[in-house]
């Protein structure tokens, strides 16, 4: 692959909803570059992006990849991403290497969730994006209502710059409706011809709403609208660009890509309406002492450039797929880790296509590439020396579902756990957490496919069979009532020296979550060096109510007498004088289960209003209040059991076709109703019986 300059290089991320084309699209301008030399097919998992063995068993995309194309001595990064929503942590991280987008819109299926998310997403980031209407060879493909779907969705933007020639029910071409041309196809290459008369009307009519938009992006060019002048081809250009580049024009193309046809148009396009990576002059980076300041996008600025992602290899180890910001990278480069602060060693130095690997000597300003075996993750910033600076990280959403992960053969856990963090490199979506309390491994995720693909990884990669449950609830117990004077008395003769520990303590509710524990004792009945043994017996008991087993909390315990014996006593008795006290007081003083409570932050469409309500009722949850937010969206907040609410993300998914998302803090923990409680209190003593 030959060298390019800034100005010959586009990034471009490929989004979309599921299974609207993004990696038959890239595979089918890989052939037409010549870079593969057959189509290969998602069905027959042998497309050069989707090469994961999750990918190529499940039929979708998982992970972003990279595809370098090489037309018109330009050379275009395609970043095929995955559709799928328990994915976004991939789309996150393609948009960042990106300066456009293309979203893709099935001419079947019209816009969908995932047009409008992919929407939401580059409107977040401001850069240039097109809308691709794909599959246009599908039977019941229709460009007209997609389009219209478009415009109606995003607006007077959208505005058509292709338009298709349908021949007896079928694609059959494309009508350049800038330059007024057509074309039909003949193996993938298009092939001039003349436009249908048929069309000449809408064509018009559309070729002057483009007119009206470019005229739009400049006052000069509004006022020769106005006065009828029409505009030269240099003006037409300027007026693209600067619409397409601040946002305001949304090109629509179409084609099909599994038939190859207009993905030489399409490619056209993206060479002459996206703009290079130093459409942005600067960047703003941060030195290590924290001072804000600004990098020239330029191949002769010194090196910043920031690892976007992380595959985990267990063969060959980490690859570090990045983007360089400023300056270039090359073999000899003496790399610095500005988050790590330590030196990085390159060695290999190449440009990922798919999974194989194109080595080069050099990576300049605007490009993406990858090294191999470097210490460095994900959102690190890669920089020399000379010049040590700190780029801004990828925000990551934050994971929404949590479930236990449990091994199927004994003496996994090990394995279990370093298989686990081996995946936790490259998926910054996804947690790991040991729960010390239920001493569970509880992994956190965007969803159950997102769960099931990396148990699925962990057998494949790392030979370790798992299965998922629900995680246990940290319960608490604590005291209603107070239990005056409750005895404890530990007594036992066995020849030689016996054992005596003799108390009386009180057990009241206090506020405090750790246990409060005071003394009261009067004349000496309990001698002071025994305390400290009284307290521990009482610490050591907390550990475990008398309900369920979970730990005690709010609790105040006061000794107030006993009795000693000047030879037979000891700490160890007075500990189990007091644990025997513990236990008797406790189930006096009028035991409870509490559960955690958390708040939860719902933001969904205010067509799903009614249906969130009334499904957090049915979760014993409290509305706290509804606020509206903007675009037609309702912040619904709540308060809510967590036992209520451990696999919401997908309930929440499913009633508002993904389009809600939620939040969740802890806040305290409250009483459980009776017949919940009656419930845990068995489970937990049948789980104990089967210990």
């Amino acid at each position: 692959m030959k060298n390019y300059s800034i100005k010959n290089l586009r990034n471009v991320c490929l989004l979309g909803h599921g299974s609207s084309g993004k990696t038959t699209l890239a595979e089918a301008m890989l052939f037409n570059s010549g870079a593969i030399d057959r189509m290969g097919k998602i069905a027959n998992g042998n497309t050069t992006m989707d090469f994961d063995p999750e990918e190529i068993k499940r039929n979708f995309s998982i992970n972003t990849s990279i595809a370098p194309v090489e037309w018109k001595d330009v050379k275009i990064n395609f970043i095929d991403t995955p559709g799928y929503f328990d994915f976004v942590g991939e789309v996150v991280q393609g948009l960042r290497a990106a300066e456009s987008a293309v979203i893709l819109v099935p001419a079947k299926n019209g816009v969908e969730v995932g047009t409008e998310k992919a929407m939401q997403y580059v409107n977040d980031l401001g850069i240039s994006k097109m809308f691709f209407i794909s599959k246009m060879d599908e039977e019941n493909a229709n460009f007209d209502k997609t389009y219209q779907q478009l415009k109606d969705a995003f607006g007077t933007g959208v505005v058509a710059f292709q338009f298709p020639i349908i021949d007896n029910g079928k694609f059959a071409g494309i009508v350049d409706i800038l330059a007024n041309k057509a074309y039909t196809f003949d193996k993938g290459k298009a092939v001039e011809t003349k436009v249908p008369s048929d069309l000449e009307d809408s064509i018009e009519e559309i070729r002057e709403g483009i007119m009206e938009a470019i005229a739009e992006t400049d006052e000069s060019l509004m006022e020769k609208y106005f006065e009828g002048e029409p505009f030269t081809q240099e003006e037409i250009n300027k007026g693209l660009s600067a619409g397409i580049t601040d946002g305001s024009i949304y090109p629509v193309l179409c084609g099909s890509s599994e038939k190859n046809m207009g993905i030489d148009l399409f490619a056209n396009a993206i060479v002459d309406l996206f703009p290079a990576p130093d459409v942005k002059k600067t960047i703003q980076a941060k030195t290590l002492d924290g001072e804000v300041i600004e990098l020239e996008v330029s191949e002769n600025e010194k090196l910043s450039a920031l690892i976007f992602k992380t595959i985990a290899d267990p063969f060959v180890g980490k690859i570090s797929m990045f983007k360089v910001y400023s300056g270039s990278i090359s073999a000899d480069t003496q790399l610095f880790n500005s988050n790590s602060e330590r030196n990085e060693k390159i060695a290999q130095l190449f440009f990922p296509m798919g999974k194989q690997q194109v080595n080069t000597n050099k990576i300049i300003a605007g490009d993406i590439g990858a090294l191999a075996k470097l210490q460095a993750n994900t959102n690190d910033t890669l920089c020399t020396v000379a010049k040590k600076v700190v780029l801004d990280k990828i925000k990551f959403p934050e994971p929404t579902l949590s479930l236990a992960v449990e091994p199927m053969a004994k003496g996994d856990e090990d394995k279990i756990g370093s298989g686990l963090q081996r995946l936790l490199d490259e998926d910054p979506t996804f947690r790991i957490e040991i729960n010390p309390e239920t001493r569970q491994t509880l992994i956190k995720g965007m969803g159950d496919q997102h769960l099931d693909v990396i148990t699925s990884k962990l057998k494949a990669k790392f030979g370790v069979d798992v299965r998922l449950v629900d995680p246990k609830v940290p319960y608490r117990e604590t005291i209603k009532k107070t239990a005056e004077r409750v005895e404890g008395k530990h007594k036992k003769q066995s020849g030689g020296h016996g054992q005596y520990g003799h108390v009386f303590i009180s057990f009241e509710p206090c506020d405090s979550e750790e246990m409060i524990f005071e003394e009261k004792v009067f004349g000496g009945s309990v001698p002071k060096n025994f305390f400290p043994a009284v307290e521990k017996g009482l610490r050591e008991s907390v550990v475990k109510g008398v309900l369920a087993g979970f730990p005690m909390v709010n609790l105040k315990a006061t000794l107030l007498d006993g009795s000693y014996h000047p030879v037979d006593s000891s700490e160890m008795a007075f500990k189990i004088a007091a644990s025997l006290a513990y236990k008797k007081g406790i189930a006096l003083a009028g035991p409870i289960l509490l559960e955690p409570i958390y708040k939860a932050e719902i933001t969904i469409p205010d067509a799903n209003l009614g249906d969130i309500i009334g499904d957090m009722n049915k979760r014993r949850g409290r509305i706290l209040g509804m606020e509206p937010l903007h675009g037609g969206l309702q912040k619904v907040t709540a308060e809510v059991p967590l036992s209520e609410i451990f696999k919401y993300a997908t309930d929440l998914r499913s009633m508002t076709q993904a389009r809600g998302t939620f939040t969740t803090e802890f806040i305290r923990y409250e009483e459980v109703p009776a017949s919940i409680s009656e419930k845990v209190i068995a489970d937990a003593a049948k789980a104990k019986e089967e210990e």
